[in-house]
């Protein structure tokens, strides 16, 4: 099964691309679950609609969708749920930083990403180990 990596930005709304696809394949939505059904739907309405030559060859089998949150959409989505001040002391990022990164103000450099990232699975590790 192919995998089909969709990538989730943040722009007063989450929106989803996928730049493989003949033509544009794209879908805004102003919750993360809804962005990723309304791809899901773009993306079949877009293969129904294309001769079976202009079909990509990835999306011609079986395949699934992998979406990936840029840092703008990834801090967005915890936004009500992790404060950034328990984010940068999982991160070491200070809460200024991180806010920069929220706002859109900033992108961070690929490390930066990281370590978020890393933040965010360091405390659901911590999360977990409640019993």
């Amino acid at each position: 099964m192919e995998k089909i990596f969709v990538k989730i930005s943040w722009q007063d709304n989450y929106g989803a691309s996928y730049d493989d696809a003949s033509g544009c394949v794209v879908a805004t939505h102003k919750t993360l679950d809804g962005v990723k059904k309304g791809f899901e739907s773009a993306l079949k309405f877009h293969i129904e609609g294309l001769d079976k030559s202009e079909i990509s060859a990835s999306l011609q089998g079986e395949y699934k969708l992998v979406f990936k949150l840029d840092v703008h959409a990834l801090l967005n989505h915890y936004k009500g749920i992790i404060t950034l001040k328990a984010l940068s002391k999982f991160t070491g990022i200070n809460e200024k930083q991180l806010g920069h990164y929220t706002q859109g103000i900033r992108t961070p450099r690929p490390e930066q990403r990281q370590k978020i990232i890393k933040g965010i699975h360091h405390l659901g590790e911590e999360l977990l180990a409640v019993v």
